[in-house]
């Protein structure tokens, strides 16, 4: 059993309880578990930059999804936010549970290669169309499999964050939950979990109880309409992990035994498609 968990950087996420939780799903006794940790640092990366002077600011593109812009002095206060202090506090943190954890940013052994957005298409205030072109966000084209093989055959949980190395060797800023879903499927992992500070997708932002439970993965689209901000991030990624092979995603803030039983929001393949790739 292979699961790759995705905790964010945004306020209201128990990191702790989720700490606690993966601690004992991994002590269980029974079936070999493999788990792979990759978070966000959107907070702490705010913060950071608010102390030192920095506007935080954010693109939205044409199509409506939002992501930070990352010029070079923002890249470094990225760096030393999810690479430096919220790995470490991580990696600590599982040690002291008992996990040999390890942290790794997506640079250390090539482990994400991405491919550098050299120009993105942004709306202005007044909803007009620039060309931005000093960012340094990418897209994920590879990830070093085998090198994670590796960490979990010998008995580690690799930590990782997001922060991937493009083609010239610079660093870049890569969405946590698309990373993840591109880790998920390269480990051809069983299931995904998206914990996040909101129920899952909602069909009403703000109301709890119109929470989405299941969507067929062919479906995906009848619901996309529903999500607002970063969940439409969450969601491009759910779709890109099943794609990738993986059988389910859950998406929520329920305990990790409960979103894996099915109390978040449950994205999964059809019965032909994991029919096709043997995970029946």
């Amino acid at each position: 059993m292979t699961l790759v968990i995705k905790i964010g950087g945004a306020a209201g996420i128990a990191t702790e309880r989720v700490l606690d939780e993966i601690a004992a799903y991994l002590s269980k006794p029974g079936r070999d578990r493999r788990l792979v940790l990759v978070h966000g640092g959107s907070d702490l990366t705010n913060e950071l930059a608010r102390e030192m002077g920095r506007e935080v600011r954010t693109l939205t593109s044409p199509g409506g999804m939002t992501s930070r812009y990352t010029d070079c002095e923002t890249l470094r206060i990225y760096a030393m936010a999810v690479a430096g202090q919220i790995n470490t506090e991580l990696v600590a943190q599982l040690q002291g549970r008992g996990i040999n954890a390890l942290g790794l940013a997506g640079v250390d052994g090539r482990l994400l290669l991405a491919r550098r957005k050299s120009a993105i298409r942004a709306l202005t205030p007044d909803d007009r169309v620039q060309i931005v072109r000093d960012d340094y966000t990418g897209q994920i084209e590879h990830v070093n499999a085998q090198l994670l093989n590796m960490l979990l055959a010998t008995g580690y949980l690799p930590v990782i964050a997001p922060l991937a190395l493009s083609h010239a060797g610079e660093r870049l800023n890569v969405d946590g939950d698309r990373a993840a879903a591109a880790i998920a499927g390269a480990l051809d992992a069983d299931e995904l979990v998206i914990a996040t500070n909101v129920p899952g997708l909602l069909r009403t932002v703000d109301d709890p109880t119109s929470l989405i439970r299941r969507i067929e993965a062919e479906h995906m689209d009848e619901y996309t309409t529903y999500a607002q901000g970063r969940m439409r991030k969450k969601l491009l990624g759910a779709q890109e992990a099943i794609t990738g092979g993986v059988r389910r995603v859950h998406i929520g803030n329920a305990p990790l035994r409960e979103l894996l039983s099915g109390s978040g929001t449950t994205i999964e393949a059809s019965a032909a498609l994991v029919a096709v790739d043997g995970k029946g």
